[in-house]
């Protein structure tokens, strides 16, 4: 669809709402937490048409947890944007590490079925210890 055309070329640079952030208590500790959302949507770039996926998000805060509001809006935003899976599940990382920083995070995109071919695209982020 034309209405799509040229954003997957600035897809690292899209302007997404604020992931807010609340501090951890327990940052000596080592411990994993799980956010799993099956009901995210984005638009086919090329068809126009939507796709579901479920995404799993398994991180290691340091001293910043992921504020679920925020997250929750933040997700709501790809509904109208068209985007391959690979970029969303990439830009989705880069945004949560910039938010929180944790010590490691790995997102799992699984995108419905479509034209016979099912996607799933994991992504990782192993920084600060």
């Amino acid at each position: 669809m034309k209405a799509y055309e040229g954003l997957q070329k600035k897809i690292r640079k899209l302007k997404t709402p604020t992931i807010d952030v609340w501090e951890n208590k327990y940052p000596d500790k080592s411990y994993v937490i799980n956010l799993d959302t099956p009901e995210f949507t984005c638009i086919c770039p090329k068809t126009g048409l939507p796709d579901f996926a479920t995404l799993k998000i398994e991180y290691s805060p340091a001293k910043w947890c992921v504020e679920l509001k925020s997250f929750k809006e933040y997700l709501i935003f790809y509904r109208d944007i068209g985007i391959f899976h690979e970029h969303v599940v990439n830009k989705i990382l880069e945004d949560l590490v910039r938010a929180c920083k944790p010590r490691r995070m790995e997102i799992t995109g699984e995108f419905n079925v479509r034209g016979g071919i099912r996607t799933t695209v994991r992504a990782q982020y192993a920084g600060h210890k």
